[in-house]
């Protein structure tokens, strides 16, 4: 899968400030904008493996409800990556604010797919609900990341989206394939976006 991630800062030539760097640092809605940023792009693109692999998705609501799935697993990811890293007083207002840019990215385009509706509270309680279930499994922040119990959760809940189509092997291939290759990618985010460089 290849998708280009915004990990680096640009600036442009067309001012001093710009040249040289205001000294400032980023703020806590540039940083969360990034990282909800990256984390919707890696969704889409592993949604769209899939779909090229041959798993199909006949309604909308089951796109945009994988990609909704793979968000809140990448959300957890880079929670568990930043804990005990940064500060508790940085680090909850870091992924407050990554959740709550990924669940405006979410409910605008679940309302371009779907039409008007109450998505919101839904949402929350899906958020919510999923990251507590994720911190119960495990997870090795220097190894590969994620363990077993933590991608078969993903598979299952993305099985559950996609009961109602043809869809063998939804689990091997989220487990396999896509959950592995989404939490590599996730990790120059934190390091190059977010700051955190032991990882």
């Amino acid at each position: 899968m290849a998708v280009r991630l915004r990990t680096r800062w640009h600036r442009s030539d067309r001012s001093e400030r710009n040249r040289t760097g205001s000294g400032k640092p980023k703020t806590l809605d540039s940083l969360s904008s990034a990282a909800a940023i990256n984390i919707w792009k890696l969704a889409k693109d592993s949604f769209l493996h899939m779909e090229k692999e041959g798993f199909s998705f006949p309604q909308d609501s089951q796109a945009i409800d994988v990609i909704t799935e793979f968000s809140i697993y990448l959300l957890h990811i880079i929670d568990r990556l930043i804990y005990e890293k940064l500060p508790e007083e940085e680090r909850g207002p870091l992924i407050n604010g990554i959740a709550g840019q990924l669940l405006e990215t979410i409910v605008s385009n679940k309302t371009d797919l779907l039409g008007l509706g109450d998505y919101r509270g839904d949402l929350i309680d899906r958020l919510n609900e999923r990251l507590g279930n994720y911190a119960e499994c495990s997870f090795d922040e220097v190894g590969p990341g994620p363990g077993y119990d933590f991608n078969r959760y993903l598979g299952q809940q993305v099985a559950v989206v996609m009961a109602s189509g043809d869809n063998k092997w939804v689990v091997e291939q989220v487990m396999d394939i896509e959950a592995p290759e989404m939490a590599e990618k996730i990790r120059p985010v934190v390091r190059d976006v977010l700051g955190v460089r032991d990882l």
